[in-house]
C-alpha cells in the first residue's frame, strides 16, 4: 500500500480523501529539515504546502518518494530540477486558489486607497484624526496589471467593476483577449507613466526578478500606489522604500516579500506601507479546493500511475513515455529557445514534424514545446495546463506530420508568430537522444543548447568575431563553444557561444554595441 506523509497544514478532508482511495496517510507537521529527512524515507508520496522546503538533501534521502504535491501554485519551496533527477514527480494545483488571491489585491487596493490599517491603529489608540487620512477614490483611476493571466485577469474585472480603466502589461496577452476583458493592452513603460495603481501578477523568474527596480519606479506616475500579491523579489524594496520616502510613491500594499518569514524588512515601519503575511490564498474555501485537489492528483498517480498538472512529467502512459521522453526533450528546449526571444504578444505557434518522429505520437511532445515557449514567462506551465493556457490568451497553437523526405532521421520545427511577424526554430537528435540546434530563421546552424549561451543576430561583414571575442576575452568570460551560420554572404547571420558563465550585464551591454550586431540575447537551457 502506498504512503503519503502530510507535512503541512492541509484541510483533514485530504487525508480521508487519500484514505478512501486506498493510500496509507500520516499527518507530521512542524517537522524541522533534519526531522523529515529523518522520516521521509519510508513514505512514496509528501503532500505540502508552503511552509515544507522540499530540498535537495529532503529529496536525497526520500528513497522511496515518487511523487511531491503542493497544495497551491507556487513551487519555490520544492528543487523541481532535484526532484526530476531522482525521478520524483512534482505536482502542483494551479487554479485553486486564483480567486482568492484576486479578492485580497483588491482589499490591499482599497486599504492602500484609503488608509484603512493606519487610521485604525490612530481610533484605536483613541485619537480621531480625521483630517489626517485623506484617501483617494479608485472610481476613474488607472489600474495597470503586469500580467494578465488567471489571477490578474479576475483582478482586472473586479477593477471594472469599481469603474477603474484597466491596462495590462503582458507579453502573452492578445489584443483579441483584452478586447474580450475590456481592458488596454499596453507596453510597461507606457504602464509606468500612466497608471494610478500597479498590481502585480506574474510569477519571479530570471525575467521578472527585481521589474520594479529603481530605474523603473523613476518612470511610474507621482503618486503612484503599488499592490504585489505575487511573488517577493519582484520588487527592490530598498528601492521602493526610497521612492516612498521621497513622495514620488505614495504607497504600497505587500503581501509578499523577498525574504520570508518577513521578520525584518526595508520596508517596515513606514505608514505609506500595508504588509500582510502571504495572505493571498488564506480562505478556508481556497485551502479546501486545493488540498482536496492535490491529494486525488497524489492519488491518481500512486494508485494508476496517471499524472496531471506536473511540473517536470507529460500526461503520458508509462508505455509512451519512455519512447517519447527525447523528442519532448528536444521539442522543449526548440520552445523554450523561441519563448526566451519572444517580447512582444504571441499570436501562432506551429509544430512541424519529419522524419522518424512524424511516425509516433506527437501530441505530448507538441505540449513539451508549448510547455518550452510558455515558461520564460510562466514559471508555473507544464505540460497539463500549457494548452489550456495557450487558449486563455489566444494563441493558436498547430501541429503538422509532414510524410516527405527529411534531411535527418528526425526534426522538429517550430515557427512562433509575434505581433513583429514570423521567426523559426529547428532541431534533431543525434544518435537518437541527443538534442541539437540545425536551424534559425531558416539558416543553417548545427549547437547544444546549455546553461549560458549567448545569441546574437548580426550583418555578416568582416571584424565582428574578433570584436566579440575581443569584449568577451577582456571581461574575462571563458568561450566553451561557437556556432555560426548566415543566410547569404554579406546579409543577415546568427551566432550562438556557449560560455562557462551566465553573461554580465554590462558586458552584454557592451556586445549589443558592436558594430554590425543587431540583437544580443543570454538564453539558458
Amino acid at each position: 500500500m502506498p504512503k503519503v506523509l502530510i507535512s503541512d497544514s492541509l484541510s483533514p478532508k485530504a487525508a480521508e480523501i487519500f484514505r478512501e482511495r486506498g493510500v496509507q496517510v500520516d499527518v507530521a507537521v512542524g517537522l524541522s529539515p533534519e526531522e523529515l529527512m529523518a522520516k521521509i524515507g519510508g513514505y512514496h508520496g509528501l503532500a505540502i504546502r508552503s511552509a515544507t522546503k522540499v530540498t535537495a538533501d529532503v529529496l536525497a534521502a526520500a528513497e522511496n518518494l515518487m511523487v511531491v504535491g503542493r497544495a497551491g501554485i507556487g513551487v519555490d519551496n520544492v528543487d523541481v530540477e532535484a526532484a526530476t533527477a531522482r525521478g520524483v514527480v512534482v505536482m502542483n494545483t494551479p487554479h485553486g486558489n486564483s480567486i482568492t488571491t484576486a479578492e485580497h489585491a483588491i482589499a490591499m487596493l482599497f486599504a492602500l486607497a484609503r488608509q484603512i490599517p493606519a487610521a485604525d491603529r490612530s481610533t484605536q489608540a483613541g485619537k480621531w484624526e480625521k483630517s489626517r487620512f485623506m484617501g483617494v477614490e479608485l472610481t476613474g483611476k488607472h489600474l495597470g496589471i503586469i500580467g494578465c493571466g488567471n489571477i490578474g485577469s479576475i483582478v482586472a474585472a473586479r477593477a471594472l467593476g469599481l469603474k477603474m480603466r484597466v491596462m495590462a502589461f503582458d507579453p502573452y496577452l492578445s489584443p483579441d483577449r483584452a478586447k474580450d476583458l475590456c481592458i488596454e493592452k499596453v507596453e510597461l513603460d507606457a504602464l509606468l507613466e500612466r497608471a494610478d495603481f500597479i498590481s502585480l501578477h506574474v510569477p519571479l523568474t530570471d525575467q521578472t526578478s527585481n521589474l520594479l527596480d529603481g530605474a523603473a519606479l523613476a518612470k511610474t506616475k507621482k503618486g503612484v500606489r503599488i499592490v504585489n500579491c505575487a511573488r517577493g523579489g519582484l520588487i527592490v524594496e530598498e528601492d521602493l522604500r526610497a521612492a516612498i520616502e521621497s513622495g514620488h510613491v505614495a504607497g504600497a500594499a505587500l503581501d509578499v516579500f523577498s525574504q520570508e518569514p518577513a521578520r525584518d524588512n526595508a520596508l517596515f515601519g513606514l505608514e505609506q506601507v500595508v504588509a500582510t503575511p502571504h495572505l493571498g490564498a488564506a480562505t478556508s474555501e481556497a485551502q479546501e479546493k486545493v488540498a482536496l485537489q492535490v491529494a486525488d492528483q497524489m492519488s491518481d498517480y500512486l494508485m494508476t500511475g496517471a499524472i496531471t498538472n506536473a511540473l517536470n512529467m507529460p500526461s503520458l502512459t508509462a508505455e509512451d513515455a519512455e519512447r517519447l521522453s527525447p523528442y519532448m526533450k528536444l521539442a522543449e528546449l526548440l520552445g523554450s529557445f523561441a519563448g526566451q526571444l519572444t517580447r512582444t504578444g504571441l499570436r501562432k505557434a506551429v509544430v512541424e514534424y519529419e522524419g522518424q518522429v512524424a511516425e509516433l505520437n506527437t501530441r505530448p511532445i507538441t505540449q513539451a514545446a508549448l510547455t518550452g515557449l510558455l515558461r520564460p514567462i510562466l514559471a508555473s506551465v507544464n505540460m497539463v495546463n500549457a494548452p489550456v493556457i495557450a487558449r486563455e490568451r489566444d494563441i493558436d497553437v498547430t501541429s503538422v506530420n509532414h510524410q516527405r523526405d527529411c534531411d535527418y532521421q528526425t526534426l522538429i520545427r517550430m515557427t512562433v508568430t509575434t505581433e513583429r511577424g514570423p521567426r523559426s526554430v529547428a532541431g534533431t537528435l543525434f544518435g537518437g537522444t541527443k538534442p541539437r540546434l540545425v536551424e534559425i530563421k531558416g539558416i543553417a546552424i548545427e549547437a547544444e543548447m546549455s546553461p549560458h549561451m549567448l545569441y546574437i543576430t548580426n550583418e555578416d561583414k568582416p571584424g565582428l568575431i574578433g570584436a566579440l571575442g575581443t569584449t568577451l576575452g577582456e571581461a574575462g568570460v571563458n568561450i566553451a563553444t561557437f556556432h555560426l551560420g548566415r543566410a547569404s554572404q554579406g546579409g543577415d547571420a546568427v551566432a550562438l557561444i556557449e560560455m562557462d558563465e551566465a553573461i554580465a550585464p554590462k558586458v552584454l551591454e557592451k556586445v549589443r554595441h558592436l558594430p554590425h550586431v543587431k540583437q544580443a540575447m543570454p538564453l539558458s537551457f
